[in-house]
């Protein structure tokens, strides 16, 4: 699919603000980037740090964590736009749900594979 890096980056913006609330309002020290390309072949989005969940009184002082979403590699997986909207929102959630703690096997049994 033909998608222009820019509207790309706007539906990451859409993505995240279909989040609710009162999940935005708890997530900590983490920031969401549009990146080139993954570090393996048919990764759409990845999440680098330290879950919620396992952070403890120890943490401080540390960089945020990273979401990573692959612009090309969504892009070559969809034929259509909408195929892209999709695909950026279910990787968002993807994510996120990493930062919340929450394992690929659980996101997988709740449907965001």
């Amino acid at each position: 699919m033909d998608i222009s890096r820019t509207r790309f980056e706007e539906l990451v913006g859409d993505a995240l603000d279909s989040i609710p609330p009162e999940l935005t309002a708890v997530m900590d020290n983490v920031v969401i980037t549009v990146a080139e390309d993954p570090p393996e072949p048919g990764l759409l989005g990845l999440y680098e740090g330290i879950p919620l969940t396992e952070r403890g009184d120890g943490y401080a002082g540390v960089l945020p964590d990273r979401i990573l979403i692959y612009w090309r590699e969504i892009r070559a997986i969809c034929d259509t736009e909408e195929e892209v909207v999709e695909e950026v929102r279910i990787t968002v959630v993807h994510e996120i749900a990493h930062h919340f703690g929450i394992g690929d096997e659980r996101l997988h049994e709740l449907g965001w594979g």
